[in-house]
């Protein structure tokens, strides 16, 4: 997929782009926006977002709603209206709909019941929500909850909320959406923004409103934008094109946006490593791997057709010179392959590359034999997935098929690691039930590695 960035909400219909939008939609092009979602908040502005989506096919889209502050005036006519345009092909989503109770323009029992209509368009017609809430967090998520909107999905809009409303708009199976009060020096936002996983975020403008802090006091833009996901890059601890891999990946699976396809990956970019993937295979099924939802990892499909040779492997990677690793950790566990992994390991070495090895350390168990001697001088770390504090908790987390056996291997292969490999690190995953300083004794104490904990909701 050709990285590039989405402006999910913006209002190109606005007056304050009357003058000069076409000036704008070029800087938008010029800063690498590939597709602006122009969103619509009555009848008026529907009408006028359809005709700068059919100016600009295939850059720009729109939605279909009634903004909350304005539902007081929606007449029957003008709902029927609106509800029939939203069929159009260039209405990706519906909205933006919801509750404001901060400027409290409208009366809230309208504000409530124009929700439940736009919940049930949306619905009726398979298209996603764009909700507005402002200072109404509680009754908003209780509609969400009692229309059952999350069968048609969406996105909680400039999100302002806490930790605690994202995870819950997240259950429902909601994206948020971050906007330049991100950047702002005394926002909460980078806290919420931190705990939570970029799987499910998207980025905005707001346009007109609301520019990011280096254009703070000026209107907003689309080409704004930018500047939001480099603090969304710099809070989440990725590198920029992450960032725009992810949400633009994101954005086009909510709207159905006409983004190219991405192909399975043998090679892929996180941060400033390169990561290889050579198996789909896994002698685990562990309940939080994103094996068991999705096979996309930071933006990047990671599901194989077929189990790729070491020259093709070598051939993928490249120049590694520009990385500060490169990391054998695909969809699948890389010691099934580990005559592919030793082969590459060995050419990438050749080339200077610093070589490290995701396993969730049973190589043992499922190659019969102790390949850790075969490490020395090609293997410069390992990671090993330890994830409990004792065997029982680890065959409920991580339902090995190599079988009762597999939590014991697990810590021998890391106690004998470091005989051979200079850097062994054994890292879990922060779930419920699992101790977390326990583990800490067993891997720093007992094993004698580095230990790691990872949040149980970010892949990658």
């Amino acid at each position: 997929m050709k990285t590039a960035l989405v402006d999910t909400h913006a209002h190109l219909e606005m007056p304050e782009f009357a003058a000069d939008l076409p000036a704008v939609l070029d800087r938008a092009r010029a800063a690498g926006i590939s597709h602006i979602v122009s969103a619509s908040i009555d009848l008026a502005s529907l009408h006028r977002s359809l005709e700068i989506a059919a100016a600009n096919p295939g850059f720009v889209t729109t939605t279909a709603g009634v903004h909350p502050n304005d539902t007081a005036g929606v007449t029957p006519r003008a709902w029927d209206e609106i509800a029939r345009l939203a069929a159009d092909h260039r209405v990706v989503a519906i909205g933006e709909t919801g509750l404001d109770y901060h400027r409290d323009r409208s009366p809230r029992d309208r504000q409530a019941e124009l929700f439940v209509r736009h919940i049930a368009l949306a619905r009726d017609l398979g298209k996603p929500l764009v909700v507005h809430s402002r200072a109404a967090a509680a009754d908003t998520f209780a509609i969400l909850e009692r229309e059952r909107a999350g069968d048609c999905g969406g996105v909680l809009h400039c999100f302002s909320g806490t930790r605690e409303d994202g995870e819950r708009a997240l259950a429902l199976g909601f994206f948020i959406s971050l906007a330049g009060p991100l950047t702002y020096p005394r926002s909460a936002l980078p806290d919420a923004a931190r705990a939570l996983p970029i799987e499910r975020m998207l980025i905005e403008t707001d346009a007109p409103f609301l520019a990011p802090q280096a254009h703070r006091g000026r209107r907003n833009e689309p080409a704004f934008v930018a500047e939001t996901a480099r603090t969304l890059a710099a809070i989440k601890g990725l590198a920029e094109r992450d960032v725009q891999r992810i949400t633009t990946r994101n954005a086009c699976t909510l709207f159905r946006l006409p983004c190219p396809p991405a192909a399975p990956e043998i090679a892929y970019p996180i941060r400033n490593s390169l990561y290889l993937n050579v198996t789909s295979r896994c002698s685990n099924r562990c309940t939080f791997c994103t094996r068991e939802s999705s096979p996309i990892v930071k933006g990047h499909d990671l599901q194989l057709d077929r189990e790729p040779s070491a020259r093709e492997v070598l051939a993928a990677a490249g120049d590694v010179s520009a990385y500060d690793e490169v990391v054998f950790c695909g969809f699948g566990e890389p010691l099934l392959r580990w005559d592919v992994v030793r082969e590459v390991a060995q050419g990438l070495k050749e080339r200077g590359a610093r070589v490290r090895i995701n396993t969730n350390g049973q190589a043992r168990l499922f190659l019969d034999r102790d390949i850790l001697p075969e490490m020395a001088g090609v293997v410069d770390a390992l990671s090993v997935s330890l994830n409990a504090q004792d065997a029982a908790r680890y065959a409920k987390i991580c339902r090995p098929d190599t079988g009762a056996a597999a939590y014991e291997a697990v810590k021998e292969f890391i106690r004998e690691a470091r005989t051979y490999v200079p850097s062994v690190t054994a890292s879990i995953v922060a779930l419920p039930g699992v101790d977390v300083e326990a583990c800490r004794r067993i891997a720093e104490q007992e094993l004698g590695a580095t230990f790691r904990v990872r949040p149980y909701n970010e892949v990658g």
